[in-house]
């Protein structure tokens, strides 16, 4: 009786050793799980540098040019969401595959839209960015790589995409555009830099 008192005395001992040890691990896994859902929002550090990545990746695209505008949004969650028009659809999957790529981002979504094979938005392109690059005060924006100027055309409707230095350069780019044959219409999105 004494031994069957002492054994139940030992094993009582073992269980109050354990039970904080087995609270304390119990405690760091609920601990954990909750840093877990914390830690599946990137730093803002983090946020930054994806941003700058996906831009500098999607401009680097060899087909990206002034008929395409792509946009894009960073979730905190480490998810790229892809936006915009192209005319080719190589476009829309070489941003994909560009994006995909860069460390931290977790999944992407193509939202771009490929603009429709037509041969009158084709000749519509030509001639606005003919009338609007050919311009004396707007020449100056089609000296770099990809112009600022983004000449979007879906069914004879023109967009333009982008930003210019003055609020004139604005106005101006859109009368041009307005004044090409076979335009029905003419959405004005660009941005003003400096606010001027």
């Amino acid at each position: 009786m004494k031994v069957t008192c002492s054994v139940l005395l030992v094993i009582a001992l073992m269980l109050c050793i354990q039970s904080p040890a087995m609270a304390q691990s119990a405690g760091s896994s609920n601990a954990s799980s909750a840093s877990g859902d914390q830690g599946n929002k990137l730093s803002p550090a983090a946020l930054d540098r994806i941003t700058r990545e996906v831009r500098h990746e999607l401009l680097l695209l060899p087909y990206y040019g002034v008929f395409d505008n792509l946009a894009y949004q960073v979730q905190p969650d480490g998810t790229v969401i892809l936006q915009g028009s192209t005319v080719r659809p190589t476009t829309k999957s070489d941003a994909e595959n560009a994006v995909k790529r860069i460390e931290g981002v977790e999944k992407v979504v193509n939202n771009i839209d490929v603009l429709p094979t037509s041969p009158n938005d084709d000749q519509i392109r030509r001639a606005v960015y003919r009338a609007i690059y050919g311009n004396d005060v707007l020449s100056q924006y089609a000296l770099r790589a990809v112009p600022t100027i983004h000449i979007i055309v879906k069914n004879g409707n023109v967009t333009l995409e982008g930003a210019v230095a003055r609020q004139m350069d604005k106005q101006v780019a859109e009368m041009q555009a307005k004044s090409v044959a076979g335009v029905f219409s003419v959405t004005n999105n660009l941005k003003v830099d400096n606010g001027g």
